[in-house]
């Protein structure tokens, strides 16, 4: 293996161990109903994200997002039923005690602190305010609650809580003495977002493509290998890597060691998490991209530029490079400049999932589930991974490790690239629908290898497993999103969804059609050595001669 491909596995060794993070939504997904604030009568809101829309001198403004309380007046959803009150910072600061403001049905800001949320609610509604907003002393959201002695409670004010920052940019509205109003109102997501099914159709898309072309690969290798052998009668070479070269078959140790290092990964993502190592990681994405990308364009354009594709030159380091690659290079690495420079921009995603999706195929090309057996172990550790990192690291550290890193809450970024992204295109709340490389990676491993072992076994796509295992992992997919959408937008482990429908669906066809020794062992199908057979054909003409 020549250093090109030496360093295009390690490349994709390291970002596969980047990319198993859960189908989320992002946006500060909604901070919804919860067993540690349990409800109680005058206390049974669901917390909900709110919208305040500001307008200064009659001039809309700037557009804040806050949490709802368990109290109070429950928020309109939709903006049309909104009312538009005047916005007055209270005196005293924190509301306390009756505010000395005089009130006319306006919205109230008042920092947090001091007394409890009830109190400062029901002071408010009292100096006669419309609604309440409370300013956090940090810029994160926080669940307002009643405390567990208060049972008497009745608040009829809408209570809103503001990040630090937005209530910053509030009081220099009012403090610049001009005239602020706002609005405030919840509205509600759709239950399914188009984004949703272009996200499904992208991951899906993926692995067929990377799936037909490595299983083209294998059988043009099946193909060249027999061919060696009816040309060596006499003396038969070593083939057993004929076609193989730049390959890598994972196998039951590696299938295990990729989890304990993904998990020691993960947990440097979660403990470095800031704009450094996002620069870090998005360096590592576009030399990923760039060789995706190369990698794609070159056995594209081959077809019609063989000419160029067959000639090399020798470059120190890199070995034999065809001048098609040296010609699409500057492209390619032009291309994943660009999207890093602009990688903020609202249309960026568009590079990114470029660049992934080529990184993805290309790590589907280069690397190979060599049976059933390793395509199991793989795919088990990967669901025990999910699992534990999305919902039982939330003992360990209070907070779900791989939601944290994959929306970069630590980063003050949109976190790490190494995610298939689109805009939620009817979402009040915008945002973006993700899937972690991973989950389609891992899967897309054993869908490939059930397309190679069907060309090589000659079974049509009724008899194979291929069709199969495309349909269980869309299936799977698709569960996902559902359950997504039940949970609220909380993000979900794909793979949890994923690898019963893929792995199941496999090992039940392979059993039931008694493939499934063949598929755990070797994962090719028994073939007759062409040399043996081409002997047999030998001595069977010779005899007839006789």
């Amino acid at each position: 293996m020549d250093l090109q491909s030496l360093c295009k596995v390690i490349l994709v060794s390291a970002l596969i161990s980047l990319v198993c993070h859960p189908c989320s939504v992002t946006a500060g997904d909604i901070v919804h109903d919860d067993d540690s604030a349990p409800k109680k009568p005058g206390c049974e809101n669901d917390f909900v994200l709110v919208k305040v829309q500001t307008w200064v001198n009659g001039i809309e403004d700037a557009e804040f997002v806050g949490v709802g309380a368990r109290f109070g007046t429950a928020i309109v959803s939709k903006e049309k039923n909104a009312n538009q009150r005047r916005l007055v910072l209270s005196d005293p600061r924190d509301c306390c005690s009756h505010p000395k403001n005089k009130l006319d049905n306006d919205v109230i800001m008042v920092d947090r602190g001091h007394c409890k949320f009830t109190t400062k609610a029901n002071n408010a509604q009292a100096a006669n305010a419309s609604a309440l907003l409370i300013i956090n002393n940090q810029k994160v959201l926080y669940k307002m609650v009643c405390d567990p002695d208060e049972t008497d409670l009745d608040i009829h004010i809408p209570t809103v809580m503001l990040p630090q920052d937005a209530g910053v940019s509030l009081e220099k509205m009012l403090t610049s003495n001009s005239s602020v109003s706002v609005q405030l109102y919840s509205p509600k997501r759709p239950l399914v977002d188009i984004a949703e099914v272009f996200l499904w159709l992208m991951a899906v898309g993926t692995i067929l493509c990377a799936s037909y072309w490595s299983a083209w690969s294998a059988r043009e290798a099946a193909i060249e290998h027999d061919k060696l052998l009816k040309d060596a009668l006499d003396e038969i070479p070593d083939t057993r890597h004929v076609g193989s070269g730049g390959l890598l078959n994972i196998n039951t140790r590696s299938a295990v060691l990729f989890v304990v290092f993904a998990s020691c990964f993960l947990i440097m993502l979660y403990k470095l998490m800031a704009y450094w190592f996002v620069e870090l990681l998005v360096v590592l994405f576009c030399i990923g991209g760039v060789e995706g990308l190369q990698t794609c364009l070159v056995a594209l354009l081959s077809r019609w530029f063989k000419r160029i594709a067959e000639s090399y030159v020798k470059i120190p380091l890199f070995g034999a490079v065809s001048y098609l690659t040296l010609a699409v290079s500057p492209f390619c690495i032009a291309f994943a400049v660009v999207w890093a420079v602009y990688r903020n921009v609202s249309f960026a995603w568009i590079g990114q999932d470029i660049l992934g999706i080529a990184l993805i195929i290309t790590v589907l090309q280069i690397v190979h589930v060599p049976n059933l057996k390793v395509g199991t172990v793989l795919l088990s550790c990967a669901f025990l991974y999910d699992i534990f990192w999305v919902f039982v690291s939330k003992k360990l550290f209070h907070e779900s490790v791989m939601i944290v890193v994959a929306r970069g809450d630590k980063s003050g970024q949109d976190g790490i690239p190494m995610l298939l992204k689109i805009p939620r295109m009817f979402d009040p709340w915008g945002g973006y629908s993700i899937i972690g490389f991973g989950d389609i990676l891992l899967p897309g491993l054993l869908v490939a290898f059930s397309l190679r072992y069907d060309w090589l076994a000659n079974k049509s796509l009724r008899a194979g497993y291929f069709v199969w295992a495309m349909i269980a992992y869309g299936l799977g997919l698709l569960v996902t999103y559902v359950a997504l959408n039940l949970m609220d937008g909380h993000g979900q482990p794909a793979l949890l969804y994923i690898v019963p429908f893929t792995l199941g669906t496999f090992l039940t066809l392979g059993r039931k059609r008694g493939d499934l020794r063949i598929l755990w062992t070797s994962g090719e199908p028994e073939r007759p050595c062409p040399h043996i057979r081409l002997e047999h054909q030998t001595i069977e003409e010779l005899n007839d001669e006789k």
